[in-house]
Order: C-alpha cells, then structure tokens, then sequence
C-alpha cells in the first residue's frame, strides 16, 4: 500500500481513537501513516516500511516521534452570528439569572437584531475569525447551526453564510437548521404558528437548496415544548435530514428521549438528564454532547449524569457551544480541560469527545473520528509526549501540522 501513497508521515506515534486497537487512546507506537486521494490508506511500524522504495513515489514527513490524532471536530457551535452580549456577562455576574435576561429580551433575541440585520457577506466576515481561532487549535471539522435569524430569509442566510465558510476554507462544515430556537418577537404568544414556518417553509426551503446536514430544537421551558419539537423532527425526517436536540439543560422534559425516539443524532447539553433518558439514548445510539463551556459561563451547579452514560455505554462528544451569550469560548482545548475539571471526564474519554465521538454526533462516523485505513485523512500532528497532554494544559498550542483530507493546512 505504500508503494502508491502521494504522502507518508513516518516516525509517529498514533492515537488512532480506534475502538479495534486494544490500548488506551487506540495507541500505535512507531508507526508510519500512508495518504493517497484524501484518504489514509496504510497505517503500519516503521519496521515494515521500505524507506527507499516508499520514497520513489511518495513525499516523506518525519514526525520526529511526535503524535498524530484524528482532526478535532467541534460538534455543537453557533458560530455564525452578529452583534455582540458582552452586556449580559456583567448582568449574570451582578446576580440575573439566564433565563431572567431572556424574558426582558435580551439573549437569544438580541442576537437575533444583529443578525437579521447582517448580509451573508457581513456574517461571513464576522464569523471567520471564529472559525480561525477553532482551525489554529487542530479542528478539522466544526458544526454550524443556524438560529439567530427566526425568518426564512435570516435563518437561510446564516446556512448560506456557513456554506460559504466551508468553500473558502480548508474545513468540513457540518450545517445545522437551528430554527426553533427562540420564539421570534413577532409570534409573540404564538409559538405554535411560528413551529408551522419552521415545519412548513423553513426546513422545505433549506432542503431543497441542500443548505443544512440536520435539524435542531431548544427542548426547554423558555423555548419550545416537546409536543412543538416533536412536529420539527417529523419534518425533519420526512426532508430526510438528521436529528439534534438542545435538551435537559435548565430542567427535564424529556426531550433527550423524545429526540432519541427519533433516531437523533445527538442531544446535547443534558444537566438535567435522567435515568429513563439515558437508557432511551443508549438504546437508540444517540450521542451526549456535554457543553462545559455553557455549564462555566452560565455558574451551574448541576453536571451532567456522566457515570450514568458511563454505565449505559453512551457515548459522550464534547463541544465548545461557542455563541455569543452563553459560552463566547473557540478553543476545543480548553473544553477538553473543562470537561476533564469540571465534569470529571477522562484525558482519553475528552480526546474521544472531540474526535470519534462527535464525528458520530455528526452522523460522519464511517469518515472520520479515527486514524483507520480508508478513512479521510484529516490528522493533526502534535509536539508531545502522550495524548493526555492534550487535555491537561491550554494556553500553549503544541499543534505542528494540521492536515485535512491529505493536505498540510497549518505549518
């Protein structure tokens, strides 16, 4: 396989995240990693590599005993947005509760001005150096959720935004329908016409431009009730996208389990998830993605029931939830560490987090997520001595080369 490789990384160590590798991280020692067309096609020791031969016709990348990893995936942000909330930093710290400042209009629909107001060439510029800041730290791949338009044609727009991110930039972009989001100003008291926009000409219009991976619903009291969220995935499905729910962040109505009935790819959030709601997500393959940045911003106190996904083998994706309200945070990195301090999480479960598990989170799970042949090659090669290290400090990037789909994007 090598004989035919365009380029082979040699002298690494690998944490293939691999579930078949029967070691921690899925480590491989001493290895030499082939790419042909995108793809890893060979992953063998260094001791069965004919250097000469290989190097007739493949470029030679010596990792100098670094460590490669799959490419981090951010699997939960609302990076596209204008305006700005710094405000509300300062009201939580004087004592306003998250859901008071949502009430006087602040939240979710003081971004939702800004944006309406914003072109999709604004949107894109004000979201690049996000986007910037989540690539410079390893990140192959970032989700995208829409939601602070509210109308067809603001919530169309920020997808068409995100498009636009992932053609100008060496990036997988997974974009998701965040509608039912918020209730915008004018369907005030009138949350079920607004789910019939949602169901009716939102998720048809996003369809048929192929503009959005999956959908996405706020699951709370101060957003949409389950019986509303329940019409968004039946349109959802019957458009054939995928299925993401915000759930069980500030109380339990079911929503993780409803959204799991759905085949949902992920719920996400999940502080206030119960028993009966991990069994449904175990028993359905839907994916907690735990957001430590929002539980930081927002001073809760109440964690997610992680020995309880533990006990039903669900698995567990991390993500930044970067917004402009509730988590203003683009450093996977950092979440890695705070999913670790805060929520008790293993350095090996946190790297699983932002690789195999939110590639699943994303419905990506036969691409990408791992270092196994046939996969894409989306890589990143560290400077360090074992993967932990990846979880146990911020602050100083260790990342070498950043490679998506075979190509060497950050030197």
């Amino acid at each position: 396989m090598f004989k035919r490789c365009e380029k082979i990384w040699i002298n690494a160590n690998c944490a293939t995240l691999d579930p078949n590798v029967d070691a921690p991280y899925g480590c491989l020692h001493d290895q030499a990693v082939g790419v042909r067309g995108g793809q890893i096609v060979a992953i063998e020791s260094m001791s069965e590599l004919d250097l000469n031969l290989s190097s007739e016709t493949a470029d030679l990348i010596d990792a100098r005993g670094g460590w490669i990893t799959p490419g981090l995936i951010d699997a939960h942000t609302h990076l596209v947005y204008a305006g700005n909330r710094a405000r509300e930093f300062e009201q939580r710290l004087l004592g306003a509760s998250y859901e008071e400042i949502a009430r006087q209009g602040g939240g979710i629909l003081s971004t939702v001005a800004a944006t309406r107001n914003a072109t999709v060439d604004q949107l894109v510029e004000l979201s690049q150096p996000r986007l910037n800041a989540l690539m410079a730290e390893g990140v192959t791949t970032v989700e995208i959720k829409s939601g602070y338009g509210l109308s067809v044609a603001a919530e169309l727009n920020m997808l068409r935004a995100a498009k636009q991110l992932a053609e100008h930039n060496p990036v997988r972009v997974s974009a998701t329908l965040l509608g039912a989001h918020a209730l915008p100003p004018e369907f005030h008291d009138d949350a079920d016409g607004y789910i019939d926009l949602v169901c009716n000409e939102l998720i048809p219009a996003a369809a048929s431009e192929a503009l959005a991976n999956a959908v996405d619903v706020f699951c709370e009291n101060i957003a949409f009730s389950p019986a509303q969220c329940e019409r968004v995935f039946r349109a959802a499905r019957a458009h054939g996208l995928g299925i993401h729910a915000h759930a069980e962040q500030l109380s339990n109505l079911h929503g993780a389990e409803l959204a799991a009935s759905y085949g949902a790819w992920s719920a996400d959030h999940l502080e206030w998830l119960d028993e009966a709601g991990v069994r449904a997500m175990a028993g359905q393959g839907t994916v907690a993605t735990l957001l430590p940045g929002a539980f930081y911003f927002l001073r809760e106190t109440r964690l997610p029931p992680i020995e309880l996904l533990r006990k039903y083998q669900v698995p567990m994706a991390i993500a930044t939830d970067l917004n402009p309200g509730s988590s203003p945070l683009a450093s996977l990195q950092l979440i890695m560490n705070m999913a670790c301090t805060l929520f008790r999480m293993t350095p090996e479960e946190a790297l699983a987090g932002v690789t195999r598990h939110a590639a699943r989170a994303l419905g990506s799970a036969q691409s990408i997520g791992m270092l196994r042949e046939g996969m894409e090659a989306d890589m990143v090669l560290w400077d360090i001595t074992h993967p932990a290290e990846l979880a146990s400090q911020f602050g100083v990037n260790p990342i070498r080369q950043r490679i998506v789909a075979g190509e060497i994007t950050h030197v």
